[in-house]
């Protein structure tokens, strides 16, 4: 799954930063891009989102409880960042799953909270009409509560956690004015995010 997702982010990369770079000798304005960018220094973006596929639990004996939610603020503070066009956002990011590891043919086990939180940053590059594409990186904690259930008494509740790291890329087409649909692949609470973005 490691593997697919790099390769996928990858090919994202290329198609956001790469091939915009390279088109500059074909196009004939000044800044190389024909496509009037969607997200520019003070929008303020909220997204929220499903999860499909999670790295916070794997194995036989888990079962989803909640499925993996988000939701994360953009504000836009720098235009023209690297290249005309480019934009730089940063902001911050939640996000909460839930699972329960239980064995089969017995009535215990634990239930399993987890929350992501922390900070992101995003260059944002237009390629398509009214799509923001855009790719960064996230500093996030890891927060993990467990929860025993069930008739076996030698059970503990415990909790840990720890920081990570993830880049992530994706899109938001605006469908509406203030409106759009968005996906992401990175970590954060799952590999796969979609969802309604809110642009204020």
């Amino acid at each position: 799954m490691k593997k697919l997702f790099l390769i996928i982010f990858f090919a994202l990369i290329q198609v956001i930063f790469v091939f915009p770079a390279s088109a500059d000798t074909f196009e004939s304005n000044r800044s190389g891009n024909l496509v009037e960018p969607v997200f520019r220094e003070g929008d303020m973006v909220l997204n929220i989102g499903l999860g499909l596929g999670t790295s916070l639990y794997r194995g036989r004996y888990y079962s989803m409880r909640v499925p993996p939610v988000s939701a994360s603020f953009e504000l836009g503070i720098q235009d023209d960042f690297i290249t005309e066009d480019m934009t730089l956002g940063v902001g911050g990011y939640v996000g909460y799953a839930a699972s329960r590891y239980q064995l089969r043919n017995v009535n215990w086990g634990w239930d399993y909270n987890y929350l992501v939180f922390g900070g992101r940053a995003s260059l944002h590059y237009p390629i398509v009409e009214q799509l923001d594409t855009y790719g960064g990186i996230m500093l996030a904690a890891n927060v993990v509560i467990s929860s025993a259930f069930g008739s076996n008494q030698t059970q503990v509740s415990a909790q840990g956690g720890g920081f990570i790291y993830s880049l992530y890329a994706g899109g938001r087409y605006y469908f509406a004015e203030r409106i759009a649909v968005f996906g992401e692949i990175g970590y954060g609470v799952s590999y796969l995010n979609a969802g309604i973005a809110i642009r204020f």
